[in-house]
């Protein structure tokens, strides 16, 4: 069965960035759409970002927006989210997820696969 490997999770100051990856562990991968979902002690698993296979369309949370970037790398079907300007509120388990089906992208219940998370802490 496909597996969703994160990596790229850290400790980084405020206003500090990072990068995450998220690799399929088989090249012959491909879904409907890829999601950047997180979870703060406590809270609910949130969405943050989404693209579809092709990359032509990416979506943002608006607590996100302009501070990160969900991309794609074509040749090895890696997904990439670049976080600038990181806040204290930002800390959470990231995961990475897929889904095969049409329909929501911010709906984690909608996504089919899931990553096991990489964990993100911005001190203050």
């Amino acid at each position: 069965q496909v597996q969703l490997i994160e990596s790229g999770g850290g400790l980084v100051q405020v206003g500090g960035s990072l990068r995450l990856s998220c690799a399929p562990s088989t090249n012959t991968f491909s879904s409907h759409a890829m999601g950047w979902f997180r979870q703060a002690p406590g809270k609910e698993r949130e969405f943050v970002a989404a693209l579809t296979w092709s990359g032509t369309n990416t979506y943002y949370a608006d607590s996100v927006k302009g501070r990160f970037t969900v991309s794609k790398d074509r040749p090895n079907n890696k997904v990439y989210l670049q976080m600038n300007s990181l806040k204290p509120e930002d800390t959470a388990v990231y995961y990475c997820a897929a889904k095969w089906t049409l329909g929501s992208l911010t709906t984690p219940e909608d996504y089919d696969i899931w990553g096991q998370g990489t964990q993100v802490t911005v001190s203050s």
